[in-house]
């Protein structure tokens, strides 16, 4: 299952296949192998205080926050992904919760 990946000051589109993930956090380390160069490792490190926030677009058109819904619900309605800054993500009102990885970790299988 392709996904479209963008990322704000990134000059190119790359593709993810959300198949391949278990999780969010697994997510969170493909997403640092395509766009590592463009500082997206710290979401990894303190979600709270990146640069960038991911959001992605369900089926209804709406962009939330990825991690705002449990992972199985995540894959089976994302069409898409993008990094955008957060300082732009805020326009959005997706940033309301605590960060991805803070609010999914929690409900990751150990």
């Amino acid at each position: 299952m392709y996904v479209k990946v963008s990322m704000d000051g990134a000059p190119f589109l790359r593709k993810i296949d959300l198949g391949m993930h278990n999780c969010y956090a697994d997510l969170a380390v493909a997403l640092e192998k395509l766009f590592g160069c463009f500082g997206i490792g710290e979401v990894l490190k303190d979600a709270d205080s990146c640069e960038f926030a991911p959001i992605y677009e369900d089926k209804d058109g709406d962009w939330m926050l990825v991690g705002d819904v449990p992972w199985e619900m995540f894959l089976e309605s994302c069409k898409r992904l993008r990094i955008m800054k957060r300082s732009d993500a805020k326009g959005f009102g997706v940033l309301e919760s605590k960060g991805f990885l803070k609010a999914t970790m929690k409900d990751e299988p150990k």
